[in-house]
């Protein structure tokens, strides 16, 4: 894929991992949109970084008709989608876990992830070409204590990611998880600043690198998956 005007829509924009994709995939010469739910703060990312922002939930399915809507309305079609918007929280012991706890992370990690990708098939399909990008993470690889809801919630992205790739290859689209391990962001973090990084682990160009490294590839190939760690965290 040439990033070169390639239109590229990311959702959770406006920090962390989706900003920082948002800003090299822009320096690549791409048209990008970020969504967030944070107006201000979506608003000063996109200045920042000179991309186009769209304020939207993706646990609200209203919000992703707005997203694709406006995202149409200005780039008029769409080569890649990254499923980058995701929450923590949930990260009770079996015996205290509740129902909500787990429909408030499933609504943004897969039921979002899901609703955004279908919505883009239909312009894949029109063209006989597009890439997804899913943000997963090495929590959807191996289970951990009190990792019931998130963790299960990217085990959920993972498998549809492989079920998206037996469906969709066909049509010269491609689906690839991006797995990071543990990346100091504002991920999980109540008031949504940023935590300083730290130097033995990942940053978010790690991951950034990585999602521009796989759609850089010739579109005759496809990645399916990839897991990025930190060499030496300890």
């Amino acid at each position: 894929m040439k990033l070169e005007n390639a239109k590229i829509l990311i959702t959770g924009g406006s920090l962390g991992l989706g900003k920082d994709a948002a800003r090299l995939l822009a320096e690549c010469g791409a048209q990008v949109a970020i969504t967030g739910r944070n107006r201000e703060r979506l608003q000063k990312a996109a200045d920042e970084i000179d991309v186009f922002p769209i304020v939207a939930d993706v646990a609200n399915p209203n919000d992703i008709d707005h997203t694709y809507a406006a995202f149409l309305e200005k780039f008029d079609t769409l080569d890649c989608l990254i499923n980058n918007a995701g929450v923590g929280g949930g990260f009770s012991t079996l015996e205290n876990v509740t129902l909500e706890e787990f429909e408030s992370v499933f609504r943004v990690n897969v039921f979002g992830a899901a609703l955004m990708a279908q919505k883009a098939i239909p312009i894949f399909k029109a063209q006989n070409y597009g890439n997804i990008i899913n943000v997963g993470s090495t929590a959807g690889l191996k289970g951990f204590e009190q990792g019931s809801v998130y963790s299960a919630s990217k085990f959920a992205l993972r498998s549809m990611t492989q079920c998206w790739q037996a469906e969709l290859r066909k049509h010269n689209i491609r689906v690839t998880l991006i797995n990071p391990s543990e990346v100091p962001t504002a991920f999980a973090n109540p008031d949504r600043i940023e935590r300083d990084l730290v130097g033995n682990k990942l940053t978010p160009r790690e991951i950034s690198h990585t999602i521009k490294s796989v759609l850089e590839m010739d579109d005759r190939g496809l990645v399916p998956e990839v897991t990025v760690w930190a060499t030496n965290p300890w």
